[in-house]
């Protein structure tokens, strides 16, 4: 597959980059911008309150605040200084490269039955088995860390329907080819034989879909579908989640041309993977699992290129294989590309993503804007990767991807063999003294090991990608309750947050080694847990300063009034423009402004105080929610748009107490300023604004707290907690001496 350099010259490239227009206009704005905070710094320092003064202390506090406010806008503009787009060419691909395509190892990975339903599972692997690319370059490793039969059944299923799915795919290019949503579609039954074999297929899914609803069900499989494959054998009453030996089953052996579905057409490889567990034995999550998945298949198909996603993340392009080998394969600059990024879509958001599940700007722009210093985010799904970037490689500057045999890799043995000696490298004991955690495979002893992994990737010399393109490569499944995003957002902040304070922090890590805009890019996310600490200040101070009548803003008829006006308005409606731009709608743009309140000030401070408490060897906060059955009540609520909180959890406490202290600040407030004279109206005019935007943007909450009756409303408890914890808040300043916060 090797070329001269002289034919090289005179290929056309297999993908373009283009930079985004409009970025001296884009850097005027930041000018501007950045000379207004730097003059609301200068306000504050020259107007800070003397000590016998009333409100000094609080004045400091919103110092405090829009400092950190401002470094961290600096370092988000990082991201928007040189955005660029990827633009791959799969005709050119499939013209120069067709017959000596790469083969892809793709890695699926789940941990818990119950959480992550077998029949999730197998939508996901049918639809990356769909894919359209040659099916005997084509592996897939599911690796579960649940050690669940169910699930290996809920595979050996997948793999005798695939027989029948596969080909119907592939005859009607079908899309998406995930079943579950694809037979949820309504479908144009018209054309009497399609009609048939969609009406035949259906009938198949529908029936496995059942006997794996039993088999959960009843939490056993029935004798007679063990007595189907050896596979079953693994599994004993010893065998539990935690404590079992490695099983590798084969399930199809792609490379056998007897592999085939109901048509004679090949059939890609399929393998279970469960690594061995032994209790007080550390398995480094799905770190952990990663560096066996890719130990594991390199004894089987040993494929140069991995794809790695998470079990709900089902593929919704059947080409995107090919438009990833356009990045790796291309003659000048493929040789430097570890992987290839993509983003995290969801199927199943609302209209205006009442969650903020997905942030069109940072999927469009931001990460795109990294992508423009050489330097692209793991974020741990939806990514492909080159097997020996992957394994701890150096770049060296000529790195080919070379078409490989999987019958040259197995070498003649039995399919048993091939299990037998894998088994060793999924044992317990393996990584024992080895690089494996450190300079190979994922980086151990992070929550977000992908962050890590794709940062000391980069930091070996090589160049990742970014690319969105314009029709989601993957979709999963977002979360449809308030309690469960804001988990994930605790974790994924917590873990970032602990990565600043490691040796990996990329101001010290990648110091020399990567350029400071991307540097600057990853801690756009790594400083997600501190920011909670000036929205915090910017939540509580103003409106108890309204409230005791303490000043903190310049009067409007001041020029010292111009840079706080400016500030707020032109980065409000440049923040608008840019996710009107991006596809969201107002209403959405709207929605992530709640979200991200909430985040900063429950996800994100309980990540910080946790990731503080660890740095000082101490324990750690409790974040515990109701867990909750999604049943169809729920589902409606959300598909209405309709909050949910239904919760009596600290969090919910926090985000109601908030709520209730800007709502009762603001009508005393309005009550004592708005009828006195004009003077002292200048003085809070900016403290009425600020409150008033965040009773706005905590409507959902009031309704929750006092007007609904669903399931989904605020607990009384918890408006009697925030109800006390309002009431005492606001009384403190009558104990003390000082009229001050």
């Amino acid at each position: 597959m090797s070329t001269s350099k002289e034919e090289e010259a005179t290929l056309l490239p297999l993908f373009e980059t283009k930079v985004a227009r409009g970025r001296v206009a884009f850097k005027l704005y930041s000018f501007t911008i950045l000379i207004g905070i730097v003059s609301i710094w200068l306000y504050r320092l020259i107007h800070i309150p003397c000590i016998e003064e009333q409100g000094k202390y609080a004045w400091i506090l919103m110092f405090f605040a829009e400092v950190l406010f401002g470094l961290y806008w600096i370092i988000t503009q990082s991201a928007r200084w040189h955005v660029v787009f990827r633009y791959p060419f799969k005709q050119r691909l499939s013209t120069r490269y067709e017959d000596k395509l790469p083969g892809i190892d793709i890695f699926v990975c789940t941990a818990d039955p119950t959480l992550e339903p077998p029949i999730l599972v197998i939508n996901t692997v049918l639809s990356l088995m769909a894919y359209n690319y040659p099916p005997e370059k084509l592996s897939l490793y599911l690796s579960d860390d649940g050690g669940s039969e169910l699930t290996f059944y809920a595979l050996f299923e997948a793999s005798n329907f695939s027989k029948y799915w596969i080909p119907f795919c592939k005859k009607y290019n079908v899309e998406p080819r995930s079943p579950e949503i694809y037979f949820a579609q309504k479908i144009d039954l018209n054309e009497p034989n399609f009609s048939q074999e969609w009406t035949s297929i259906k009938k198949l899914y529908e029936d496995m879909k059942r006997r794996l609803d039993s088999a959960v069900e009843y939490g056993s499989i029935p004798k007679e579908i063990k007595n189907q494959h050896k596979g079953f054998s693994e599994w004993n009453s010893q065998v539990t989640k935690q404590d079992h030996k490695s099983i590798v089953q084969i399930l199809i052996d792609g490379w056998n041309t007897n592999a085939v579905d109901v048509q004679g057409n090949r059939l890609p490889t399929l393998v279970y993977l469960s690594r061995e567990k032994k209790p007080g034995i550390a398995h480094n999550f799905k770190a952990g699992s990663m560096n066996t998945l890719i130990r594991v298949s390199s004894e089987i198909t040993n494929a140069p290129i991995i794809l790695n996603l998470d079990c709900d993340m089902y593929s919704n392009d059947p080409d995107s294989i090919r438009d990833a080998l356009c990045f790796f394969l291309d003659e000048k600059q493929g040789h430097q590309i570890p992987y290839v990024q993509y983003p995290q879509y969801y199927n199943n958001t609302t209209k205006n993503d009442i969650y903020a599940n997905v942030s069109f700007a940072t999927y469009q722009i931001e990460l795109a804007g990294i992508d423009g210093f050489g330097a692209t985010l793991y974020v741990g799904t939806g990514c492909f990767h080159r097997r020996e970037s992957l394994s701890g490689k150096k770049y060296s500057g000529n790195h080919q991807i070379k078409s490989h045999s999987v019958k040259d890799n197995i070498k003649g043995r039995t399919i048993e063999e091939l299990e037998n000696s894998s088994k060793l490298l999924a044992n317990c004991s393996y990584e024992n003294g080895t690089l494996w955690g450190k300079e190979m495979g994922l980086v151990y002893g992070c929550a977000v090991e992908d962050i890590v992994t794709g940062l000391t990737i980069q930091c070996r010399g090589w160049k990742p990608v970014y690319y969105d393109p314009r029709k989601n490569a993957f979709q999963g499944v977002a979360p449809i309750t308030l309690d469960i995003a804001l988990i994930q957002f605790k974790r994924w902040s917590e873990g970032m947050f602990q990565i600043f304070f490691s040796k990996y922090c990329p101001f010290i890590y990648g110091h020399g080694k990567i350029k400071l805009g991307a540097q600057m890019g990853y801690c756009i996310y790594l400083l997600w847990a501190p920011v909670s600490l000036p929205t915090l200040c910017y939540v509580i101070i103003p409106p108890l300063s309204l409230l005791h009548g303490v000043p903190l803003f310049p009067k409007v008829s001041s020029l010292w009034f111009v840079p706080f006006a400016y500030v707020f308005v032109a980065t409000t409606l440049y923040s608008i423009v840019e996710d009107l731009m991006c596809g969201d709608t107002l209403k959405g743009w709207w929605n992530l402004q709640r979200m991200t309140l909430i985040r900063r000030t429950t996800s994100y401070f309980f990540a910080f105080i946790d990731t503080m408490m660890k740095q000082l060897g101490l324990s750690q906060t409790s974040f515990v929610v109701t867990a909750k059955v999604v049943d169809e009540e729920l589902q409606k609520r959300y598909e209405n748009e309709m909050m949910e909180f239904g919760s009596s959890s600290i969090v919910f406490v926090i985000i109601a107490t908030l709520a209730l202290l800007n709502l009762f600040c603001l009508g005393l407030g309005i009550k004592k300023v708005v009828f006195s004279d004009l003077e002292i109206l200048e003085k809070f005019v900016a403290q009425l604004i600020v409150c008033g935007l965040l009773v706005m943007v905590n409507l959902p909450v009031y309704e929750a707290l006092l007007f609904r009756s669903d399931k989904g409303r605020m607990p009384f408890s918890v408006l009697f907690k925030s109800i006390v914890v309002v009431s005492v808040v606001c009384l403190i300043p009558m104990f003390w001496d000082l009229q001050t916060l």
